[in-house]
This record gives structure tokens, sequence and C-alpha cells, in this order.
């Protein structure tokens, strides 16, 4: 009995590995391929090529849209780490009127759909002066990662310990110091977590990026793929189309072997008490 659960386990796994992986070896496969092998079955390419790589960056400015979306990505983590920490040190560690209800409005917020929200948005955006620049795909961007930053960080800061935070307090620590000095430290796996989350929705957003993006130079990686176009279906650039969706997708794979063992400590933290 032992044997069959152990062998329906490893089969349920492999499943999912080829459910999950499937997807990206066939554009790992059309990415090396070229001409007429786009349209054949094969399992790899006959005759393997780097020409729809050298492609990508010579018909376009990839190399630019890879590098705004780094910076986007980049800033909406450093911004949402900051002040989902700031807000879940308040609602995790300090108790005031209204903290439950404050938490509700800012789940709340996550729970509409980007086209709900889409045209206020952009009001704002064209506003401030941001319209076709990265500050304001990172405006939008924090629309979408706040809510589950906070939500997370926070319940990870109502775990901690309060004796420490009293020790702290007798050592004459002030709250930022507290935060900066005592909570950070015991919150690394939840921040890297969060981090990487946020990462991830501000690396794939597609809408907001598109919408508030006029020139080439200005769009973001997932913009610039979906406008790799031709007069038809079948004169699509499919190998270009594979091989910026291999390239886009290497910087998510690498960020999560790297941080595999902060992500599931920081994901796990908080399920086990005592």
């Amino acid at each position: 009995m032992k044997t069959v659960r152990t062998i329906a386990f490893w089969l349920l796994v492999a499943a999912i590995a080829a459910f999950s992986l499937l997807p990206f070896l066939y554009a790992l496969v059309t990415s090396l391929r070229a001409g007429s092998e786009l349209f054949t079955i094969a399992y790899w390419p006959t005759h393997p090529t780097l020409s729809n790589y050298v492609a990508v960056f010579r018909e376009q400015p990839f190399g630019r849209n890879i590098l705004n979306s780094v910076v986007v990505a980049f800033a909406v983590v450093a911004l949402s780490l900051a002040l989902g920490g700031l807000a879940a040190f308040a609602f995790g560690r300090i108790a005031f009127r209204g903290r439950g209800a404050l938490l509700a409005a800012i789940l709340a917020a996550s729970m509409f759909p980007q086209v709900a929200v889409l045209s206020g948005l952009f009001e704002l955006v064209r506003a401030l002066g941001f319209y076709n620049r990265l500050p304001g795909l990172i405006l939008a961007d924090l629309l979408l990662t706040l809510p589950f930053t906070v939500w997370m960080l926070t319940a990870f800061m109502r775990e901690l310990p309060k004796e420490i935070e009293e020790a702290a307090m007798v050592d004459g620590a002030g709250p930022f110091t507290i935060l900066w000095r005592v909570f950070l430290p015991l919150m690394g796996p939840a921040t890297v977590s969060t981090g990487l989350l946020a990462f991830m929705v501000a690396w794939n957003e597609f809408l907001f990026a598109l919408t508030f993006t006029l020139t080439d130079a200005q769009r973001t990686v997932p913009v610039s793929i979906a406008l790799m176009t031709g007069s038809s279906a079948f004169e699509l650039p499919w190998g270009m189309i594979m091989a910026a969706s291999v390239i886009v997708t290497l910087p998510i794979i690498a960020l999560v072997l790297a941080f595999q063992h902060r992500i599931v400590a920081g994901l796990t933290a908080g399920a086990v008490k005592g």
C-alpha cells in the first residue's frame, strides 16, 4: 500500500512538472528554429540557430525594453516593501481604532479588475505628467502589489514575539529603530518571498504598460512582445516571439532558484505556532 502511494505521489509530481515545464520547453525549441522548420513537429530543432535571438535585438529596441522592465520591477519592489513594511508595523504592532476596517479596505482595493480602474488611473497618470514615462508604470503597478504586500508582511509581523519588541524598548529603541534593527532581520524570508511576488507582478504586467506608454523606447517587455506583428497568423515572427519569451522568463527562473529556500520559509512563516 505504501509503495502504491509513493508511486502515485511521484506520478503526480511528474505530471505537474510536465504541465509546468512543457510550455517553456516548446518556446525554447521554437526559438532555436527558423524558416519552414517553425511549422513542422519536432522535439528538438534539426539545425539549431540563434538567428531569432539576434533578430529580437536587431529589429526593435528590445534591450531598452528589458531595461525598462528591470527599472519598473525593482522600483515597484523597493516601494512596495518600504511602504508595506511601515504599514505592516502599524497594523501588526500598534492597536488603534479602525485597524481591521482599514486592512479590509486595503484588501478590497485589490479585488477590482484592472480594467475597472483603468480610466481613472489614466487620468491620474496624465495629470501628474507621467504618461509615456516609467514613473507612470511604477505608480500603476503599486496599485497591484501594495495590497498583498501589506497583508503578507502584516501577517508575519503579528507572529513576532512581543518580548523582542519590549526588550528593544527597554534599551531605548524607538519605533523606527525597532523596525529597522530588530524586525527587518527577522522578516528576511517573508520580505524575500513578498518581494519576489511583487517583482513577478510588475515584470509581467501588461494592461497598464500597454495603456500608459506610447513609444517603443518606453515600453516594457510584455508589450514589446505583444506588438511583434505580421500581416497574418502564419507571417507572425513566431521564432522571435518565442526567443523574446525565453529571454524574459530566464530572470524569473534565476530569482526563484536563487531564493527558493527563503521563499518557502517566507510562505510557511506563521503556519505553525508553539
